[in-house]
């Protein structure tokens, strides 16, 4: 019997990552739900799904939730600045532990790209390296939900306003990220492996023309620069550091950072990735 667990179970990947170890024949006895908050995993318990808590900042609870886990899927905290000293907590919690195979949601080119995104996950990859603990690098480019979560803002809108330039993102459903971990998580001969996982790269003007088809109403992709976007984010009700993150973010954008060419999504997954215009379908 093999153990499966994850981390962050009631987040928007780690859920999914759950439901996908369920698809796959895994007994939901088998599967560990790492969470802080258990009460939220309630509708995982009463599937028979082991829930136990944790979090990345409190080791000690760490030790207690990987006891007995042989495969884990640990999902990147949310936490920017603090995610190289969580993900470490749980590296040294799993080691401990006995884990065999630790898969993690890194990024794109985590190694080498501009992204300020990516040192946190360089610093946590080098980690697992010195760690010892048999380790998978799933490197996860954008999800298209990373805008679908704002459809209701472009549709009333009538535009997708960003600092993105003509750069393009090789986006692709959360849930085909999840799958394809579900696959590592149960498969063999992935230890030491780094998958550059993407989909087909897409422009904003793109994005744009198929959120107006699938939604109905004209949507436009609207180029302007840093500073006209800070103004905008700020204007909205963000504060000026989250605003010149997402400025940031879109200048990473604008360099070509997230777009890159990689089939390892699709041959992981033994399938055509799900469609943009799916993603968006769904969302609406």
């Amino acid at each position: 019997m093999t153990t499966y667990a994850v981390t962050g179970a009631t987040g928007h990947l780690g859920a999914l990552a759950i439901e996908a170890l369920l698809e796959k024949g895994v007994p939901a006895g088998d599967v560990v739900a790492v969470v802080r908050d258990p009460e939220k995993a309630a509708p995982l318990a009463a599937r028979g799904v082991q829930v136990r808590t944790a979090d990345y900042a409190q080791p000690e609870t760490l030790r207690t939730a990987l006891a007995g886990v042989d495969r884990l899927l640990l999902v990147s905290g949310s936490e920017v600045g603090q995610r190289t000293e969580q993900h470490g907590n749980v590296i040294d919690a799993a080691k401990e532990a006995g884990v065999a195979l630790i898969a993690y949601t890194s990024i794109s080119r985590a190694d080498s790209t501009g992204s300020p995104l990516a040192p946190e996950h360089k610093a946590t990859e080098e980690l697992l390296a010195a760690s010892g603990v048999p380790h998978t690098l799933l490197r996860n480019n954008w999800y298209v939900e990373n805008y679908t979560v704002q459809l209701a803002d472009h549709l009333s809108g009538g535009a997708i306003v960003a600092a993105a330039g003509d750069g393009r993102v090789a986006m692709a459903a959360r849930r085909d990220y999840a799958e394809a971990a579900a696959v590592v998580l149960t498969g063999e001969g992935h230890a030491g492996k780094t998958y550059e996982l993407a989909g087909a790269p897409f422009t904003f003007k793109e994005l744009a023309a198929t959120i107006t088809e699938v939604g109905g109403r004209e949507v436009e992709y609207r180029p302007v620069g840093a500073a006209e976007l800070t103004a905008v984010l700020t204007g909205a009700g963000l504060d000026e550091g989250t605003a010149g993150f997402v400025v940031a973010l879109d200048e990473s954008i604008a360099r070509g950072d997230l777009d890159i060419e990689s089939s390892d999504l699709a041959e992981l997954l033994g399938r055509p990735l799900t469609p943009v215009a799916d993603v968006v379908r769904a969302a609406l």
